[in-house]
């Protein structure tokens, strides 16, 4: 076992609204708490608490409170911040939808969270109506934050000028969230995740990341998802920092938003750490006021964070963690400036791990010199999830009897304590007996000054052994064939590590967290 090279921090017993607002006071009431990026509207820390409890009171009016699940569809928008902290406020818990879901995806989340209340905005009705109705939520209780006729608006539930209720609740085990996801492997579940869950994990992760009130967060990463949600929506706020949301990325309107908003912490996922690397458009802006980048949701490459850091003359950072666990688990803290490109840091406080045996399930030990070798990483703390909603048998899979949650990831450990994650369990290439990590071949092509993205997966050849498949993109305007790409990897990996087949193709396909959906390239191998 290991722990954090940090001493523990005491995890205060609240609500997160509690936690976040109730000092909130002098100053800090006018500092600007949340600014939209494309308009330039910003919203003060008082008008934004205001906000928060008139939802609560409006909602509380309504039948809300604890026990009921509400869902909320709405990309990053500052409303969604006072929608989001309001729900919690009256006491029930939010189920947070992803913004590119279909109505038959909304409607299954609705229907799995035991949802009774939809808020959204218009340009996602076309989701959000049929799911509704599919569910049998009436016109009342579809609220449009934007507003349209028929439906409820937030400015409705603003004006009514409720008073947030009177609710009490054990903040350790009232489920506060419900984002969904798949764990290691399977279909979306939901992840009950406690008011101290949340409260754990950004006390946790403030000290390593040292957000001040006078940076300025660019909040792009989806807040519907458990990263954006923990280290923007909650933690910039504790911080009382300042965060210009995004709702969609696009790269020329997020390098304009850093260079008009002066944003000084970045936080992304490794596509975007591509762009910013490669792409000739980022030399037309002014990103001098960036001292930080914080890249998570799926491995980056030692080469790329270099480079990234290297091109912006900023800090590069890496963490790790999961749904699951609020997510965070590790961290590269801002002020650790010997540490390795490429790893994922340390443990962070009260976080107690394990590194186990994929073939025998043995303890592998922290090494006195050197690194371990690679295992299933087990993590155990204040932010590890109650379970999954309804599903006893996939919590018992995923938390053992000691309270350790598996991970599905692989990892190393060196003497001081510096994690590098090597890849998924379930996405391990086996080639004759060798295993094969497809970051690492991924991380390879990103090297080649012709491709742009790229992502490997394990297929079966001819003689039913499986070998890497390379999917590339290539720059705009370049020239380059599978031959070339195969020749490249050959000449810079170990034999059986080479890249056996290669497809060219248009994009990459990623969820909204970044994560490459190896499931869509294989069913593109299958057909």
């Amino acid at each position: 076992m290991f722990t954090s090279p940090y001493p523990d921090v005491e995890i205060p017993e609240l609500s997160i609204y509690d936690y976040l607002f109730d000092e909130v006071a002098g100053a800090d009431l006018d500092r600007v708490a949340i600014v939209d990026g494309a308009t330039g509207a910003s919203m003060t820390y008082r008008s934004l608490i205001e906000q928060i409890n008139r939802v609560a009171g409006a909602l509380a009016n309504r039948g809300v409170g604890p026990g009921t699940v509400v869902g909320l569809l709405c990309p990053n928008i500052p409303a969604f911040a006072s929608v989001f902290h309001g729900i919690l406020r009256s006491g029930a818990t939010v189920t947070t939808i992803n913004s590119l879901y279909t109505p038959a995806d909304v409607a299954n989340q609705l229907t799995d969270s035991g949802a009774t209340w939809l808020i959204t905005i218009s340009p996602l009705l076309a989701s959000a109506e049929p799911a509704a109705e599919t569910v049998g939520l009436d016109a009342e209780h579809l609220i449009v934050i934007d507003g349209v006729p028929g439906h409820p608006s937030l400015a409705d539930l603003l004006g009514e000028g409720a008073d947030a209720p009177a609710v009490t609740f054990d903040p350790a085990t009232h489920v506060a969230v419900l984002p969904y996801s798949s764990g290691t492997t399977g279909r979306p579940k939901g992840v009950m995740l406690s008011h101290r869950n949340l409260v754990a994990n950004v006390e946790q992760a403030r000290g390593l990341l040292t957000v001040v009130a006078e940076d300025r967060l660019l909040a792009l990463l989806p807040f519907f998802h458990i990263y954006g949600m923990t280290v923007l929506l909650n933690l910039a706020f504790k911080q009382r920092a300042r965060l210009v949301t995004m709702a969609k990325f696009e790269l020329p309107e997020f390098l304009r938003i850093i260079q008009d908003h002066a944003c000084s912490y970045v936080f992304i996922a490794p596509p975007i750490a591509v762009a910013l690397a490669k792409h000739p458009l980022v030399a037309s802006y002014d990103l001098s006021s960036v001292h930080t980048i914080l890249s998570g949701a799926a491995p980056l490459d030692a080469a790329l964070s270099d480079a990234v850091g290297t091109r912006l003359g900023c800090r590069m950072l890496q963490g790790y963690g999961m749904t699951e666990a609020s997510p965070v688990t590790h961290l590269i803290p801002q002020n650790a400036f010997e540490l390795p490109a490429g790893s994922v840091g340390f443990t962070i406080p009260n976080v107690v791990c394990r590194l186990i045996s994929t073939e025998t399930d043995a303890e592998i030990a922290v090494p006195t010199e050197g690194v371990s070798e690679p295992g299933e990483l087990l993590v155990h703390g204040p932010n590890v999830m109650l379970g999954y909603l309804n599903n006893d048998e996939a919590t018992h899979e995923t938390i053992d009897s000691e309270g350790f949650l598996h991970t599905g990831d692989i990892a190393t450990v060196s003497s001081e304590g510096v994690v590098r994650i090597v890849d998924r369990s379930k996405e391990l290439i086996k080639y004759k007996g060798y295993q094969i990590a497809p970051a690492e071949l991924e991380a390879l092509l990103l090297t080649h000054p012709l491709i742009a993205d790229a992502a490997v997966i394990g297929v079966l050849d001819d003689d039913g052994q499986e070998i890497p498949k390379a999917f590339v993109v290539i720059v705009a305007g370049a020239v380059l064939t599978g031959e070339d790409v195969m020749a490249y990897v050959e000449e810079r990996v170990s034999p059986h590590k080479k890249v056996r087949r290669v497809e060219f193709i248009e994009v990459i396909p990623k969820s909204s967290s970044g994560k490459i959906l190896r499931k869509d390239l294989r069913v593109r191998v299958a057909v």
